[in-house]
């Protein structure tokens, strides 16, 4: 039987900021690199904060911090597209997750476009091209809610994932 973990904090005392960010790294998460294209720029991210809300329609929900460089492209733009990402594309990751130049994240991989006019990477496991359609201030974080327009599948098996401040590869 596992042993029973001991709380770092109780109904009395909310946690903190550090608190809250380090039992974060406890949660597994897909990696994803979130693009956008259109008269607000050509920008990109990493993002673990992406998730499902429903398939009727298809809808993903994308959370974005209001003081990133990336936030204005997006906002104007409207559209995005998260491409998640599988075994072997760390490095990708850490440029598009860094303070890199935008041109020389871009330059480092391959991509298209389909309906929204975002840039699709390619060798991604799947993207989702996706039109904003909704959204909601929480914190320092606006949450996406994004109408899926195309889904392009990738021909690689091996999934990524984040956890406990490292990249680990799945799949067979």
């Amino acid at each position: 039987m596992a042993a029973i973990a001991e709380p770092l904090s109780s109904a009395a005392t909310a946690p903190g900021k550090d608190e809250f960010r380090h039992a974060m790294t406890r949660l597994g998460t897909a990696v994803n690199i979130v693009t956008t294209d259109g008269p607000g720029g050509r920008a990109g991210f990493t993002a673990s904060a992406v998730c499902s809300v429903t398939d009727s329609p298809p809808t993903l929900l994308v959370c974005l911090n209001r003081s990133a460089s990336v936030y204005a492209a997006f906002d104007v733009n409207g559209v995005l597209c998260v491409n998640v990402l599988g075994a072997g594309q760390q490095a990708l990751s850490n440029l598009f997750g860094g303070k890199t130049a935008m041109g020389e994240r871009f330059a480092a991989a391959q991509w298209h476009t389909q309906a929204s006019g975002a840039p699709l990477l390619q060798g991604a496991l799947v993207s989702f091209d996706c039109r904003i359609v909704n959204r909601t201030s929480v914190g320092t974080h606006d949450v996406l809610f994004c109408e899926v327009q195309a889904i392009a599948l990738g021909d690689a098996a091996r999934g990524l994932v984040y956890l406990d401040r490292r990249y680990y590869e799945l799949g067979e």
